[in-house]
């Protein structure tokens, strides 16, 4: 029997969740390839039959607008910490 539901209950603080944010970030291929130790070409033909995974992680609070992209193949991960336009963060680099 489901328990009714207390109106005088309140609830904590909300907590805004931004579910599938529409946002598109472009990192140097090169900078990945060459962590990856592989040619750009072959880092492109790889990613296009994703047999590269790719993780990226949205920065929150002081690291709002960063973005931690990690890629991983055969074992190796290059893990970059970037802005919104994809240019690398000095000293944020595999974070």
């Amino acid at each position: 029997m489901p328990v009714p539901r207390d109106e005088t209950a309140t609830m904590g603080n909300p907590i805004p969740i931004e579910l599938n944010p529409v946002s598109e970030v472009t990192v140097d291929a090169a900078l990945v390839s060459s962590g990856l130790g592989l040619e750009v070409a072959e880092f492109r033909r790889l990613m296009d039959h994703r047999k590269i995974t790719v993780l990226c992680e949205r920065g929150t609070g002081p690291d709002a607008g960063l973005y931690r992209a990690s890629f991983y193949y055969q074992g190796k991960r290059v893990r970059l910490v970037v802005d919104r336009d994809g240019n690398p963060v000095p000293g944020r680099d595999d974070a």
